[in-house]
């Protein structure tokens, strides 16, 4: 384990970030040196882990210096005041950041929300705080089983419930991916021995298949005239492959894409005109063509997918995007801090975030470290939850923050992310607390609806307001986000109690 093992994993490294890194490595290594971990390696090796992931998802040298020194105050081995004197003030915030609570004066369920509470108010102040967070998990979740049984539980728990939804939520896919699959032996022993078991055995069988197509595939598009795109094919996460399972009652032959073929352009006319081509030549599965470049998911996902049939009795599904989109895919908002204008990046490249939840109500926690962008739901989270007690903020990062998602449309064509099964009343909320608090009616895809109006998917929701409309009890009952439901009681004063 070398400095060199991480520069050579940063894009274009300056003389200074080559410095930037062989210095924190140094400081750490010295730090740490003689200090074991359960397993008896030494404890230098999960900073230098916890650094390397995040050189790999492309972070600023900044990030990847603090991934060295983020257990060093906890420990012991340095103090604030030295990381400051040695390396200044944004990278000294990261590391308090991310330091874990181990002086506080509290236990289980209640200690761990106190260190969510803090991770999430410096994650807003500077986004970088929580990838680190998540790199450091990721490691330690690698190395889990050196951890007592009980421990393991609890702490892959924490990992699928928080850490891995976190991940996807900041489009992550790398880190959330492998969360989801590290938690799921500990947690499912039996389901993911299954699974496992069923992915070998597809593969098997579908590999062949799926090799030949892109052979076919690939001459196609080249006949036509598209020649300057890559090819492969990925494997579906076990943990999400399980839940897929179980979304579609168990029947694994109705899920297509264990294995896919991806096709990656240079542009999104290309993406297109790939589509087209393979379309002409091979029959596509009726309503399985998805267009998330025209409409994107919620945590900005963008792609095209097809399923086709190949002629030979297989189905295969092909996702078709620009390296671009593959690279945002992977690395999620860790790829635009590295890769965009900074100045810019908030509006043109994650404006989407602005519509996860409701606008912040209060400024306690808005000023900013860095020039970072922080998406606006993490401001939210770190708003709502200064508050709250242990119990209640777990329930509401479940409901809120971790559920399965839905996306709706403004009249304008804004997308408002929320919770699955979430009401035109949350919708409104999630636009501005003055719009919820004045609802007079509410029209789902040009009908009128009612408040308790369950919304689905791109549905397109507009809402009427009026001065003198205002929340009465029952909007308690139509409401399933705990934000809408805090704006009610605010609303309702006393009443709601």
């Amino acid at each position: 384990m070398t400095a060199k093992e991480i520069t050579a994993l940063m894009d274009s490294p300056t003389v200074e970030d080559i410095a930037l890194i062989e210095k924190a490595y140094a400081v750490a290594e010295k730090a740490h040196r003689g200090v074991l971990r359960k397993s008896g390696e030494p404890y230098f090796n999960h900073v230098f882990e916890t650094a390397k992931i995040l050189a790999e998802i492309n972070m600023c040298p900044q990030a990847i210096a603090a991934g060295f020194l983020h257990d060093s105050i906890e420990d012991g081995v340095l103090t604030e005041e030295e990381i400051r004197k040695e390396f200044g003030e944004e990278i000294l915030f990261l590391v308090q950041g991310v330091t874990k609570l181990g002086k506080l004066k509290y236990r289980g369920a209640e200690r761990h929300m106190e260190s969510l509470r803090k991770l999430f108010v410096a994650s807003a102040q500077d986004i970088r705080v929580i990838i680190i967070k998540l790199c450091d998990r990721l490691h330690n979740m690698r190395t889990l089983q050196h951890v007592r049984p009980d421990k393991q539980k609890r702490i892959a728990l924490e990992t699928l419930e928080i850490y891995a939804p976190l991940a996807y939520r900041l489009s992550i896919r790398k880190l959330s991916r492998e969360l989801e699959d590290l938690s799921f032996p500990y947690l499912y022993p039996e389901e993911y021995k299954n699974v496992k078991e069923l992915v070998k055995q597809k593969s098997v069988e579908t590999l062949p298949h799926l090799e030949k197509f892109m052979k076919s595939v690939k001459k196609a598009l080249a006949e036509e005239g598209l020649t300057n795109f890559n090819t492969d094919y990925r494997q579906k996460g076990l943990y999400s492959l399980s839940k897929k399972i179980i979304r579609k009652g168990g029947e694994i032959e109705k899920v297509y894409d264990i294995l896919a073929m991806r096709i990656f352009t240079e542009s999104v006319s290309d993406c297109y005109k790939a589509l087209g081509i393979i379309h002409s030549k091979w029959r596509p599965l009726p309503g399985r063509i998805k267009d998330y470049i025209a409409v994107p998911k919620p945590n900005g996902y963008k792609s095209i997918h097809t399923t086709v049939f190949t002629g030979d009795g297989a189905i295969v599904e092909i996702q078709i995007r620009t390296h671009e989109m593959h690279r945002a895919d992977e690395y999620g908002i860790a790829s635009y801090l590295r890769y965009k204008d900074l100045k810019n990046v908030q509006n043109k490249e994650l404006g989407w975030f602005n519509q996860f939840l409701p606008k912040s109500i209060n400024n306690l926690i808005h000023s900013t470290k860095s020039d970072k962008p922080t998406p606006a739901w993490i401001k939210e989270l770190a708003e709502s939850h200064l508050a709250t007690n242990g119990e209640d903020m777990m329930e509401d990062l479940k409901t809120d923050f971790f559920s399965q998602r839905i996306f709706a449309f403004t009249p304008k064509g804004d997308v408002v992310d929320l919770p699955l099964g979430s009401t035109v009343v949350d919708f409104a909320y999630a636009i501005h607390s003055d719009i919820g608090n004045h609802i007079s009616s509410v029209m789902v895809n040009n009908k009128i609806a009612s408040l308790d109006k369950e919304l689905q998917n791109g549905d397109c929701v507009e809402v009427i307001t009026k001065k003198g409309a205002k929340p009465n009890r029952k909007w308690l009952d139509h409401a399933k986000t705990s934000m809408a439901r805090k704006h009610i009681k605010a609303s309702l004063g006393d009443k709601a109690e």
